[in-house]
């Protein structure tokens, strides 16, 4: 008998030993073993997640990477590769102390040294939106020894324990990436973190492997032997795997959602919403402001008026959603309610077309498709039926992820669709979209639209730095205002996204970034 279960017996008598050896039971079961399967769609052109934080990304690289923090349900720090952490009282020094007996994925030790490297060397330059808070507060990274970093900031940012999750402030490791071309490193195509899985194999067009990091810091973790993300192109498709058990879990936007009460339905299967906490995403339409039509506010307007957002969540997207009235959705920190309203009128768009003096027909206007689904490529078809009724001439260009990315990225569209993640708070997930310093090229998740208001500036700027609560939402509440007048987004909807998993997958969502947590404690039942 197991010396310390020996002790149990002893100590306890019998009958509570016989609850102890169950209950002992019942976690043996929780063993290694087995393959989880899912869908990845669509299927990313990157795993770096330092790199590319599109939602594919996040979902697979979220098992190879870690950041130093994770995020409970409401949006308390939990620990990750930082097992503590203090605050000092006028908010300006963070300190972290590191886990110990960590190591990257090909054998080298994680120290304080890629902390230091990821936040101020790498991050700083490449990273959307972790760039946007590294350049504007920190003001110094360093480490007094190998288990402990120290962030000085320059002046207050009142979140920024909020931007420590996985896929805002991944650790990089830096004995690959120090002294390199980031976006050349040859290890972009095969990552290496520290999390309790590692990257495999990829058949492009078919799967992504991830297998058991053996050399994990958590002791017996993960329970997994291997991920398999399946890249299956057809929604119809994906549901059917599903069905037949081929995969065990679905991801919001794997299936359409008219699939959503089918699937809920049948036995076996669990549905959750739980797990985007602090994700919170809101879509929008994001029209280029560089050039006409879409340069006049007028215009802008006219494009909300002409959209039935109510249409757009009820009947594209079966009612998973509501419509979206700001840049914040409505669960977010600091939402304002009461902004400028813009109900579905063709009429007062029309009316706003001709006020502007604009020529809308005067040149085809593309839509650069949202490569997620079908859901968006029936809102592309939809606005664009909705624009040509105001007096456009619009076509559909179709785009892979990485299409998409590349050409949002470098401003080559007149129109497209995104959605944005909160993150807790609006200095971290939305200012990254309006502030005229984030228009830099590279990137889909910046401000692509091209919108520029030092007014709007200098409030995101104040809120941010702000410490009392008060102070930021009289900030932000004017902010909302200005962003919703001059339509510097078209916003359209807060998603609500299902998870559906087979009932013998344990543990699948427990924090606030559901699906893109690291899986170390998911277990297959038997």
């Amino acid at each position: 008998m197991h010396q310390n279960l020996r002790k149990t017996v002893l100590r306890t008598g019998a009958a509570a030993a016989l609850a102890t050896i169950l209950a002992l039971g019942s976690a043996f079961a929780q063993t290694r073993g087995g393959t989880l399967n899912a869908i990845v769609q669509p299927e990313p052109p990157l795993l770096m997640l330092g790199l590319n934080q599109q939602g594919p990304t996040q979902y697979v690289a979220g098992k190879i990477y870690q950041g130093l923090l994770t995020y409970d349900e409401k949006l308390k720090p939990l620990p990750s590769l930082a097992k503590s952490w203090k605050v000092s009282d006028d908010g300006l020094t963070y300190s972290f102390e590191l886990q110990q007996g960590v190591k990257w994925h090909d054998g080298k030790p994680f120290s304080s040294a890629d902390v230091v490297f990821s936040i101020d060397k790498f991050l700083r330059a490449v990273h959307p939106r972790a760039r946007v808070v590294i350049s504007k507060y920190v003001g110094s990274v360093t480490a007094p020894d190998a288990n402990n970093v120290i962030i000085k900031l320059k002046e207050p940012f009142a979140p920024f324990l909020s931007a420590f999750v996985v896929d805002n402030m991944p650790m990089v490791p830096k004995h690959i990436y120090d002294e390199t071309d980031y976006a050349k490193n040859p290890a972009n195509q095969t990552p290496i973190g520290t999390g309790p899985f590692k990257f495999k194999e990829w058949k492009k067009g078919s799967y992504i492997s991830l297998v058991r990091n053996d050399a994990y810091w958590k002791p017996g973790l993960p329970y997994l032997d291997e991920i398999i993300f399946r890249v299956v192109p057809d929604a119809a498709s994906r549901a059917v795997a599903f069905e037949k058990g081929d995969v065990q879990v679905l991801r919001g936007g794997d299936i359409d959602n008219v699939e959503v009460k089918r699937l809920k339905a049948l036995p076996n299967v669990e549905m959750t919403t739980k797990g985007w906490e602090m994700y919170a995403p809101l879509s929008f339409i994001v029209m280029n402001q560089r050039t006409e039509p879409f340069n006049n506010v007028k215009v802008r307007q006219a494009v909300m008026h002409a959209i039935n957002r109510k249409f757009v969540v009820d009947t594209i997207f079966f009612g998973m959603g509501k419509p979206a009235i700001s840049p914040l959705a409505s669960t977010t920190l600091f939402f304002e309610p009461k902004v400028t309203q813009y109900d579905f009128s063709l009429a007062k768009a029309r009316t706003l077309i001709k006020e502007s003096g604009v020529n809308v027909g005067a040149r085809t206007i593309r839509i650069l498709s949202f490569p997620y689904g079908s859901a968006w490529d029936r809102l592309a078809e939809y606005t664009k039926q909705s624009l040509e009724q105001i007096g456009f001439k619009v076509e559909i260009q179709a785009a892979d992820a990485g299409g998409w990315a590349k050409r949002a990225g470098d401003f080559d569209f007149d129109l497209t669709f995104n959605f944005t993640y909160q993150y807790g708070d609006p200095a971290i997930g939305v200012a990254r979209h309006y502030l005229s310093t984030n228009i830099v090229k590279g990137s889909p998740f910046v401000n692509n639209q091209g919108y520029n208001n030092p007014k709007v500036d200098a409030l995101l700027t104040q809120a941010a730095s702000a410490l009392k609560a008060e102070e930021r939402q009289k900030l932000y509440t004017e902010a909302q205002n200005i962003l919703v007048n001059e339509v510097a987004n078209g916003f359209l909807f807060e998603i609500e996204y299902p998870t559906f998993y087979r009932k013998n997958i344990k543990n699948l969502v427990q924090t606030a970034i559901g699906l893109n947590e690291t899986f170390d404690n998911v277990w297959i039942e038997k």
